[in-house]
């Protein structure tokens, strides 16, 4: 294992399933490897109640096991671990990996740090955050428990949240600005056999308000413009993610959705640095995508600093 002063061979940036699955390959090939991760180990996938469709679990598996799993098959290949930011990258012979904990230095740089919930940007949302506003069902469902609450989005997130809120709140709406959902078949069919879920099509949240605590919205139906006032004791907002890439503009070639673009071994515009999961450009967004790309990531990896 190297020394943080004379710098590792593969420096993982995020914990998720991409970087986990990096750090599982890398450590395994002798690698010496560190891991940084800002916050939980697991990524986005944590908050997940059940994976139904990652192999090899016929039963379904939570998203927490899932990557708490990956955690101890990574240490067990010796891989070490730093709690910290990253803020910035430099390249050169040895990559300069600048984090909150002081700057460290990689013969090569696998990114797989995900993406986060995007805002609505409106009114209310960043007063009430915490206080009746939530992006994590899994994590604040129960508070809800016989309330009534709203949805925002209608893709995979959105259907995924308000199936696991029915659980604890008495009604839950799920708002979309379009007429028809962008969510998996699977989800949608789900939606559909929970009477307390209702839709709002064609709708869009432009105010939430309340005292304390939330207690109302205001939704205008996009095609008529009229405006409404819904009492809801929370919303929980799923319109899409973005890739935490603020650190890296002008750095690394970015598509118009921030994320990274790469080539087929996963390289991205700078040699030596790779990109895997959420956070690379044309990702489909899934576990088990973000496993293999992380493995590819880190067999890259290892061939770049082969040489």
């Amino acid at each position: 294992m190297a020394h943080p002063e004379k710098g590792y061979d593969v420096i993982i940036i995020g914990g998720g399933p991409a970087g986990l699955s990096a750090a599982i390959y890398a450590a395994r090939d002798k690698l010496a490897a560190l891991l940084i991760e800002k916050g939980m180990v697991g990524g986005q996938i944590v908050n997940t109640d059940i994976v139904e469709n990652y192999p090899g679990f016929p039963d379904g598996i939570s998203g927490f096991d899932l990557t708490q799993s990956m955690y101890r098959q990574a240490q067990r290949f010796g891989l070490e671990i730093l709690n910290a930011e990253v803020t910035g990258l430099q390249d050169g012979q040895m990559k300069v990996v600048m984090t909150s904990a002081g700057d460290l230095f990689a013969r090569a740089v696998i990114i797989a740090g995900g993406s986060e919930r995007q805002k609505l940007g409106i009114p209310g949302e960043a007063e009430f955050t915490g206080k009746g506003v939530s992006y994590c069902a899994t994590c604040d469902a129960a508070f809800f428990r016989d309330k009534t609450v709203a949805v925002v989005g209608g893709g995979n997130a959105a259907l995924t949240e308000a199936i696991h809120l029915s659980k604890f709140a008495s009604r839950i709406i799920i708002i979309h600005r379009r007429d028809q959902f962008r969510a998996m078949p699977v989800l949608q069919d789900k939606v559909k056999a929970i009477p307390r879920i209702e839709v709002l099509w064609d709708s869009a949240v432009e105010e939430i308000m309340g005292e304390a605590l939330v207690s109302r919205i205001r939704v205008r139906h996009i095609p008529s413009g009229r405006v409404s006032v819904l009492d809801v004791a929370g919303v929980f907002v799923a319109i899409g993610l973005r890739p935490n890439t603020d650190y890296l503009k002008g750095f690394l070639a970015l598509d118009t959705n921030g994320a990274i673009v790469t080539d087929a071994k996963l390289e991205a515009s700078v040699s030596g640095i790779f990109a895997a999961g959420d956070i690379r450009s044309n990702s489909i967004r899934q576990v088990i995508s973000a496993a293999g790309d992380g493995a590819t990531a880190a067999l890259s990896a290892g061939r770049y600093i082969e040489g």
